[in-house]
């Protein structure tokens, strides 16, 4: 071998030496590494925050997993929610037929967002369901993919400063009774404890955009005035009758200035918002009780003689809650109103049309009391709501033909009283801000309704039984202390 050969050999091998040691240091592991994965290992068996955090904003999940049965003596067709309005009566087939579906449309989805912002708390609130609905068109649902339609709940922002605070969004109306001050949060609002996604006969609530300012002289007292989406609310959601129509007026289209039936949605027009104020008080933990007032207008125009009417109308309520032994609580909402059925989950309406076209507001009350209980984990209620709905009734341009809600040969939709006795149980299987907990929801209710005019040989009321059960995972996550 000449030595020009063994040269370049000489120059290859030293060339090669590098990466060979560099490939030999990589497969070998140094022994010294060996410790730096244990506190790796720690890590991993450490639980993580229950909140996150963007920027100086404090994110905590919000929401639950349900699984619901609802069982019912007749065929409501409503599935886990109930029109109290609208139950069927046993002189026909839907009320000869039970019905039992399992759903998972209540099952919830959201954040909480928490704050600091130049001295001032502000707090933003999101939460969606699927009860929305199926979707026009939608008929086969119920028979492979069982799709429900997802909607928003609420969608709100509150910022509070010392003694003043606002609110802007879609909240739980300000009419919806408190459990604590006049907070928003769904968990200082009284709504009940059942399982029903429609809640409680009677109850006063609504979940609807609007603005609210809040003053807080302490923190026993608060003073608040909201203004609200208004509805010229003429009856037909929540299963509640439609008033008669005169019949001029019906033929020339008026059934266009009035949300009835639920088809008109948007398309109905509104004076103004609904203005809602509350004073509540809170002396101690134990004891809220709280004073409502609302304010409501109507416009109509009747396309025949040319004529507008314009007429204001009101309600209010009286709500409480007291603990009377540790963990028994009684609570007693009472609600009165000339034309504030809207606020009844629609059951009864607002106003009849007379003949010439001007409102005539429907008196309409309301109770939900009860008794709740809780004793470690495991909360036991009983609830009693009823509505009455007052008659109005008019005749119409020809002077005999009856017109209206209630009048004598009325449809047996226009009911007089809707009432519904309920109780149930909550048990909590375990309960962990870190992961979580599982809940076993039980509840019946015993509805029924009468209306104003039963025809001969008709029955004189519909009731009902009707049985829920419910599985619930709820989200892990905390949301953090807030001091004002």
């Amino acid at each position: 071998m000449n030595q020009a050969v063994l040269r370049r050999m000489t120059l290859i091998f030293m060339a090669m030496a590098p990466l060979a040691v560099s490939h030999s240091l990589s497969a070998t592991p140094l022994q010294t590494a060996a410790p730096a994965a244990a506190p790796a290992a720690q890590a991993a068996d450490q639980s993580s925050p229950l909140q996150f955090k963007i920027g100086d904003a404090t994110i905590a999940p919000i929401g639950f997993m349900d699984l619901t049965n609802t069982f019912r003596s007749t065929n409501a067709g409503t599935s886990l929610q109930t029109n109290f309005g609208s139950i069927p009566y046993n002189n026909g087939i839907t009320g000869r037929l039970t019905e039992d579906k399992l759903s998972v449309a209540n099952s919830r989805i959201g954040f909480r967002v928490d704050a600091k912002v130049r001295d001032a708390n502000v707090l933003g609130y999101y939460e969606g369901d699927f009860v929305g609905g199926i979707g026009n068109g939608a008929f086969n649902t119920q028979v492979s993919s069982n799709s429900l339609l997802y909607r928003v709940r609420l969608y709100w922002v509150d910022v509070r400063k010392g003694k003043l605070e606002m609110l802007a969004g879609q909240s739980w109306s300000m009419i919806t009774p408190n459990r604590k001050q006049i907070s928003a949060l769904p968990g200082d609002l009284f709504y009940s404890q059942v399982v029903d996604v429609n809640y409680m006969n009677g109850l006063t609530w609504g979940r609807i955009p609007g603005i609210r300012f809040l003053y807080h002289p302490s923190e026993k007292v608060t003073w608040g005035v909201s203004l609200e989406n208004a509805a010229q609310y003429f009856g037909g959601s929540g299963g509640g009758g439609v008033p008669t129509l005169p019949a001029a007026l019906a033929a020339a289209g008026i059934g266009g200035e009035l949300d009835q039936n639920t088809s008109n949605g948007v398309a109905t027009p509104n004076v103004h918002p609904d203005i809602i104020s509350k004073l509540a008080f809170d002396p101690n933990s134990r004891l809220h009780f709280e004073f409502v007032g609302v304010e409501r207008t109507v416009k109509l125009f009747n396309p025949i003689t040319q004529a507008t009417f314009t007429k204001g109308s009101g309600g209010g309520s009286v709500n409480g809650g007291v603990e009377i032994a540790k963990g028994v609580r009684l609570v007693s909402n009472n609600f009165w109103s000339d034309g504030g059925g809207r606020y009844l989950f629609g059951v009864a309406p607002d106003f009849i049309v007379r003949a010439d076209g001007s409102p005539s507001f429907i008196h309409s009350g309301s109770t939900v009391s009860g008794v709740e209980y809780q004793r470690k984990n495991t909360q036991m209620y009983a609830y009693y709501g009823g509505i009455y709905i007052g008659r109005n009734t008019a005749l119409d341009a020809n002077g005999t033909t009856k017109i209206g809600y209630g009048y004598a040969g009325s449809p047996n939709s226009h009911n007089k009283t809707t009432q519904e006795g309920t109780f149930g149980l909550t048990q909590t299987i375990w309960r962990d801000a870190k992961f979580g907990s599982m809940q076993l929801m039980l509840q019946y209710a015993y509805l029924f309704r009468d209306p104003w005019f039963v025809a001969p040989g008709a029955p004189k009321n519909a009731h009902e039984n009707a049985v829920w059960f419910n599985l619930r995972y709820v989200l892990p996550g905390s949301a953090p202390t807030i001091k004002y």
